[in-house]
């Protein structure tokens, strides 16, 4: 018998999951069920990355994130027959000012984020959903929570503060980051790839259908892109970035929005997909010749460039960048843009070692070094998970 761990992800419309030996925390499956809510599949790679599983899923309006861990966990006790689970592991978006680190989950710690739905919308309804699945389906499995926001708890409180009357910030309404375990990843394998990135000054880059920036001194996060919700900051899929309060209260008072509709609009229809009118996806926008695809190209390359400058003023100075991500890490054109208008920090760039995605991709001459990594989320949750769980050396891996 294999003991393993079973970790999830939730988003908004899939939840993928991961297969973890728990004696070296290797992959033995992954894969993700998409389309939640409008035409479900269900894909499950092995630990090459190659398909063993693909169904397209009969499009049932019931068909939810519960039902849909239902199907993962069936798929893969037919699977993994050797393999025992002894725990599960969630990426949870928003942990508030209480959860500075990973924690069991229970029924008080449930009801507490609970009251967290308002500041993640997209994504913390769908991990709680998980969760309650997980402890009705299977409630002898310990669960363990694991936030984005807690790596951004070593930021000065400075960087933090809103400039809101003291009584509300008291009550929780903070800058607090997102997107943390993916830049907690990426600061614990610098330490071996590059010691000076490690201990000096770097941004990282994580850039997706979700984006955001991090300032990382000494792999601690001193500042970042992303404040109260995930909306914050650069130009995004279909989330907004930065915006002057002043424009809801004029859409709320001039257009008679209301919440719910300023939401959707924040969340769901603003970001490339608003701006171009087209997709959310960098993909079908740089493949489109419509003018509309080339402005929220330029509108999102030049957030980044804003952005960065930003936290290149909170550090002082910056040693290494480091794009990850889905555009980060595959999208050779959005990096070659942002490196040439960071020219004025000291970043020159290798356009053939760009190209080609190798890991490093600055020029020789550069004085900051730029570099691509692959982020790994979900080992960085099997790892708090084991440690959570005290199940490093008590587990059986025997064939």
């Amino acid at each position: 018998m294999i003991d393993v761990l079973l970790i999830l992800n939730s988003g908004s419309s899939s939840l993928k999951f991961s297969v973890f030996r728990l004696s070296d925390l290797s992959v033995l499956v992954h894969g993700q069920v998409e389309g939640i809510g409008t035409g479900p599949r269900f894909i499950l790679r092995d630990h090459t990355g190659a398909v063993a599983d693909k169904e397209t899923l009969v499009n049932d309006p019931a068909f939810d994130h519960a039902r849909a861990l239902g199907l993962i966990l069936e798929r893969l006790r037919s699977r993994l027959l050797n393999h025992r689970i002894r725990g599960v592991g969630h990426r949870v978006v928003h942990g508030g000012i209480n959860y500075a680190a990973p924690v069991r989950l229970d029924e008080d710690v449930l009801n507490e984020l609970e009251q967290l739905v308002p500041l993640a919308p997209l994504h913390q309804p769908q991990s709680l959903a998980a969760i309650k699945a997980v402890f009705r389906i299977q409630p002898e499995l310990p669960q363990v929570a694991c936030f984005d926001t807690a790596f951004h708890q070593t930021q000065p409180e400075v960087a933090q503060k809103f400039g809101l009357p003291r009584a509300y910030t008291d009550q929780g309404l903070r800058r607090y980051g997102f997107h943390g375990l993916s830049y907690e990843f990426i600061a614990s394998v610098l330490s071996g790839i590059d010691p000076r990135a490690a201990t000096g000054r770097t941004i990282i880059a994580h850039l997706g259908n979700g984006a955001s920036m991090c300032a990382l001194q000494a792999g601690r996060s001193t500042a970042t892109t992303m404040s109260f919700t995930p909306a914050d900051g650069l130009v995004m899929g279909t989330r907004v970035g930065s915006l002057d309060p002043g424009v809801l209260l004029y859409l709320m008072t001039n257009r008679g929005m209301d919440a719910a509709a300023l939401e959707n609009l924040i969340y769901h229809q603003s970001g490339l997909l608003g701006v171009s009118g087209i997709s959310s996806d960098m993909r079908t926008l740089a493949a489109s010749t419509a003018p509309e695809a080339a402005e929220a190209i330029d509108l999102f390359v030049y957030r980044l460039g804003r952005e960065l400058g930003s936290l290149v003023a909170a550090l002082g100075r910056l040693d290494a960048l480091v794009f990850t991500g889905g555009i980060g890490e595959n999208d050779a054109s959005v990096r070659s843009r942002v490196c040439r208008e960071a020219a004025w920090i000291g970043v020159t760039l290798d356009e053939n070692a760009n190209q080609t995605s190798v890991p490093v991709i600055s020029g020789d001459d550069s004085k900051v070094t730029v570099r691509v990594i692959a982020t790994n989320e979900e080992f960085m949750i099997a790892k708090h998970t084991r440690h959570m769980l005290n199940l490093g050396d008590h587990c059986n891996d025997n064939q």
